[in-house]
C-alpha cells in the first residue's frame, strides 16, 4: 500500500462561499490524490458555475450534476460510484474539516492493517472550535448507541472524515439518501468485520448562519438507521 492513492468524494449543495477554498486546500494535497469527485446534489446557488470552472482549471477534478436534490447519502453513493482510487475519502464541501490532515489519515493503511479509518473530533486533534452542546450530546449519544450494535469503541460516529478502502464499497449496498448514511455506512462495515481505526482531527465547525445543515430530526434518522440496519438489513 506504498503508492496509496485518494479518491476525493466531495458532496456539495449550496456551497458558493466555500466550494472553491475547500478544492484548492484539498489540491495541495496533490501528491497523494488520484481523482476529486464533486458531486452537486442540485444547488440552487453558484455552485455549479464553480464547480465547472474549477474542473476546467484541473485535469483531476471530476464533477457531477444530479437532477434532484435528495440528500448527502445520494450524492456520496454516486460519487463512490465514479471512484477509482485505492481509497475513497469523504470530503464536506465546507470549511469544517482541513485536508492538510489527509497523511496522518493515512497512516493506517500505509502502516498498519487498516480497511476503514474515521477521524475522531473528539481524540485531540490540534485545535476544535468550541459551540453547539447539545449537538455535542446528541453525537455521543449516537455514537454510543452505534458502538452498542456494533461493539466497535468508537469515539466520533458522525465524523465527516470517512476513509475506506474502495474494495469493501464495492461490497455494500447504500440505500440512505440523506445523513442517514452515516450510521448505515457504518453498521454495513462492521457487520464485513472489518479492521477500524481512528486517528485525532482538528474540527472548525460552521454556525447556521454560516451555512450547516443538519437538523434534530436528523439525529433522530440517524438514531432509527443505526438499528433497522444492524437487525433489519
Amino acid at each position: 500500500m506504498k503508492d496509496i492513492k485518494l479518491s476525493i468524494v466531495i458532496p456539495c449543495y449550496n456551497e458558493e462561499r466555500t466550494i472553491r477554498s475547500i478544492v484548492n486546500k484539498v489540491m495541495e494535497q496533490k501528491k497523494l490524490i488520484k481523482e476529486i469527485i464533486i458531486i452537486d446534489d442540485k444547488s440552487t446557488d453558484s455552485s455549479r458555475n464553480i464547480i465547472k470552472e474549477l474542473s476546467e482549471q484541473n485535469t483531476e477534478i471530476k464533477y457531477f450534476f444530479k437532477e434532484e436534490n435528495e440528500g448527502k447519502g445520494s450524492a456520496l453513493k454516486k460519487g463512490f460510484e465514479l471512484s477509482t482510487g485505492d481509497i475513497i475519502l469523504i470530503q464536506d464541501a465546507d470549511l469544517e474539516y482541513d485536508p492538510s490532515e489527509y497523511s496522518k489519515l493515512i497512516k493506517p493503511f500505509v502502516v498498519s492493517n487498516a480497511d476503514v479509518v474515521y477521524g475522531s473530533r473528539f481524540l485531540g486533534g490540534d485545535y476544535v472550535r468550541l459551540h453547539f452542546f447539545f449537538h455535542s450530546i446528541a453525537n455521543k449519544l449516537l455514537t454510543f448507541f452505534c458502538n452498542l450494535v456494533t461493539n466497535l469503541n468508537m469515539s466520533d460516529m458522525e465524523t465527516g472524515y470517512k476513509l475506506i478502502k474502495r474494495e469493501h464499497l464495492n461490497k455494500i449496498n447504500l440505500k440512505e439518501k440523506s445523513f442517514g448514511i452515516e450510521p448505515e455506512l457504518t453498521v454495513k462495515l462492521s457487520k464485513k468485520k472489518l479492521i477500524f481505526y481512528e486517528v485525532p482531527i482538528s474540527y472548525k465547525g460552521r454556525s447556521y448562519e454560516e451555512g450547516k445543515k443538519i437538523r434534530f430530526k436528523d439525529v433522530l434518522t440517524a438514531l432509527y438507521c443505526i438499528f433497522i440496519y444492524k437487525f433489519f438489513d
